[in-house]
């Protein structure tokens, strides 16, 4: 029974021990410092997003005029060599239109189809032809363009040895201002990343003649960005 009383009250004082020790230990000091790391890449896809809308007296005469239109800019984006995978529809909307005169109920005077497609470039060199091409055959509104880098692994790394390298000449001036030295680093924890979002461009909307100059495209640069946090130790001098 007493070895028993032993071992128990041997147990209970392992962590008061170990307790004392974290206690009396000498307190090392520390830098901590944050910092944030960017990157500029040049983006290398586009998606488009553009629409066939067409007006008639009834609805079904507005969506059959569409659906003539809609194949011949899809046909048109197959020609310039886009498969199906880069071709998606997004949006198919049939609405009235109303004309209204006062202490009078809304009277229709016609219908309105708007068929929506997606479409995913894969070479910058693509944008301006699809644009061009949609809009000769049919295409009436081009609602979104945006551009976006497809692979931005690269650019996170190095954006995160950018972040190291500014949190260390942080630490260093933190340390010779407080009349020491900054040792090994201790701890390095890489935070949030920031995808570049897409760069859109403003909304079209219009016809395009046969003899129309090619679209110009400028995807400019987009910036991946990430946070970081550090501990160095710190030596007095």
């Amino acid at each position: 029974m007493r070895n028993k009383l032993l071992a128990v009250v041997a147990v209970l004082l392992a962590p008061i021990s170990a307790h004392a020790q974290a206690i009396n230990a000498p307190f090392e000091p520390q830098i901590a410092v944050s910092a944030h790391g960017e990157v500029h890449v040049s983006p290398d896809r586009a998606t488009i997003q553009v629409s066939v809308q067409t007006r008639a007296i009834t609805a079904a005469a507005a969506a059959s005029e569409n659906a003539t239109k809609q194949a011949a800019v899809i046909q048109a984006l197959r020609n310039l060599g886009l498969g199906n995978d880069q071709i998606s529809t997004i949006n198919y909307a049939v609405y009235p239109e109303q004309r209204y005169e006062p202490n009078k109920e809304p009277i229709v005077v016609g219908y309105s189809v708007t068929n929506t497609i997606s479409i995913e470039v894969k070479k910058l060199s693509e944008v301006g032809p699809v644009i061009d091409a949609s809009l000769k055959n049919g295409t009436n509104m081009i609602t979104s363009l945006q551009f976006y880098a497809s692979n931005t692994e690269e650019a996170r790394r190095a954006a995160i040895t950018s972040a190291v390298q500014k949190a260390r000449l942080d630490a260093d001036a933190a340390a010779r201002a407080a009349s020491g030295t900054i040792g090994g680093l201790l701890e390095v924890n890489v935070g949030a990343y920031y995808a570049p979002p897409p760069r859109p461009m403003a909304m079209l909307k219009g016809t395009a003649s046969a003899d129309q100059a090619p679209t110009p495209i400028n995807p400019g640069e987009q910036t991946v960005s990430v946070d970081i946090t550090t501990r160095w130790r710190f030596n007095t001098k």
